[in-house]
C-alpha cells in the first residue's frame, strides 16, 4: 500500500517537473522572436536587436532571443508564405509585405498598424561608383552609354533590384518624359547589365569581390556597410539629380504569433523601430530615419535628393 502511494508520489513528482519544463520551454518560446528581412539590413537588425532586449528587459524584467534571416526581399516574402516562421517581417517594399497580406499572413490593414504607413525608415537609390569615378559617372542618362556595366539586383528577387527599376523609370519621368521614353530608357539601361544579382550584398559582392562592372545601383545605406568591410575609399557615392524614397515597411506574421502567443513581443519589437534610439541607430547605418530630430543630427550622412514616391 505504502509503495503504491510512494509511486504515485513519484508519477506525480515527475509529472509536475516535466510540466516545469514544458512551461519554462513555452516561456522561452514565447520570448523569442524570428525577424525575416532583406537581404542588406543585417548590421542595422545585429545592433538594434541589442538595443531592442536591453529595452525589453528594463522595461518587463524578462530576457528575449532574436534570431534573424537575410536574403533578398521577395525571396524573403515568398520564403514566409510558404511556412518559414517569421513572427515579424521587416522588408525594403510594400509590395513583398502586400504579397504576404494578400495570402492572410499579415493582417489586411498592415500599414495602418504603426505610423508612416508601417514604414519606420526609408532609403533611397544612389550609384556606387569605382574610387576616382574613372568612367564620369554623374546621373542617370550615363548609365546607358557604350561601354558602361551596371550591376543592379535582378527585380524579381529583390526589392532593391525593383526599386534600381522604378528609380530609373522615374526619373525619365520626372523630368518630363513619356511612358514611352522611360520603358525605351530602362530597356537601354538593362542591356548594360552584364549580370542581375539575387539580392543587395550579392551585389555588393558581384561588384567589389568579383571586379564586375562600373558602376552599383544600390541603396544609400550600402555606402556604409561597404566602408566597414572593405575599408573607407573602395568606392565613390553618386547622388543621381533625382531618384525614389524608398520605404521599409514592417508587419506582425499574424499566422505565426497566433500560434507562439507573441503577438505583443512582435508589436513591442516593431513599435521600438520608431524609438530616438532605434532612428539613431539606423541614421548610423545610413537609413534615413522618420525623426526630424535625428535627421537634422545626421545631415551630413544624408545628402539633399530630390526624391520622388512610388
Amino acid at each position: 500500500f505504502l509503495g503504491d502511494n510512494t509511486m504515485t508520489s513519484l508519477k506525480l513528482k515527475t509529472l509536475l517537473a516535466s510540466l516545469a519544463l514544458a512551461a519554462s520551454g513555452m516561456a522561452a518560446a514565447q520570448n523569442s522572436l524570428l525577424n525575416v528581412s532583406y537581404d542588406v539590413a543585417r548590421e542595422f537588425y545585429k545592433d538594434y536587436n541589442a538595443a531592442f532586449a536591453a529595452h525589453y528587459k528594463k522595461t518587463t524584467g524578462q530576457d528575449v532571443k532574436i534570431d534573424q534571416s537575410h536574403a533578398g526581399s521577395s525571396a524573403q516574402a515568398r520564403a514566409v508564405n510558404d511556412g518559414l516562421a517569421a513572427d515579424v517581417v521587416t522588408m525594403n517594399t510594400t509590395t513583398d509585405v502586400q504579397f504576404l497580406a494578400d495570402s492572410g499572413v499579415v493582417a489586411k490593414d498592415w500599414a495602418k498598424k504603426f505610423p508612416h504607413d508601417a514604414s519606420p525608415t526609408t532609403s533611397t537609390m544612389l550609384f556606387l561608383v569605382r574610387n576616382g569615378n574613372p568612367k564620369g559617372i554623374k546621373d542617370w542618362d550615363d548609365l546607358i552609354k557604350p561601354g558602361v556595366q551596371v550591376i543592379v539586383v535582378n527585380p524579381k528577387t529583390g526589392g532593391n533590384g525593383r526599386y534600381a527599376y522604378l528609380a530609373a523609370w522615374g526619373a525619365v519621368r520626372e523630368k518630363g518624359g513619356t511612358e514611352a521614353q522611360a520603358a525605351e530608357f530602362v530597356g537601354k539601361l538593362y542591356k548594360n547589365v552584364p549580370i542581375l544579382a539575387k539580392g543587395g550584398r550579392d551585389a555588393t559582392a558581384t561588384f567589389l569581390q568579383r571586379n564586375q562592372g562600373d558602376v552599383l545601383i544600390t541603396f544609400e545605406s550600402e555606402v556604409v556597410s561597404i566602408d566597414r568591410e572593405f575599408g573607407a575609399g573602395k568606392v565613390d557615392a553618386i547622388y543621381p539629380s533625382v531618384s525614389v524614397v524608398a520605404e521599409n515597411p514592417v508587419a506582425v506574421v499574424e499566422r505565426t504569433v497566433a500560434k507562439k502567443g507573441t503577438a505583443q513581443l512582435a508589436k513591442a519589437y516593431l513599435d521600438y523601430l520608431y524609438s530616438e534610439e532605434a532612428q539613431e541607430i539606423a541614421a548610423k547605418h545610413a537609413i534615413r530615419p522618420r525623426s526630424e530630430a535625428v535627421l537634422k543630427k545626421y545631415a551630413d550622412t544624408f545628402k539633399p535628393l530630390k526624391q520622388f514616391t512610388v
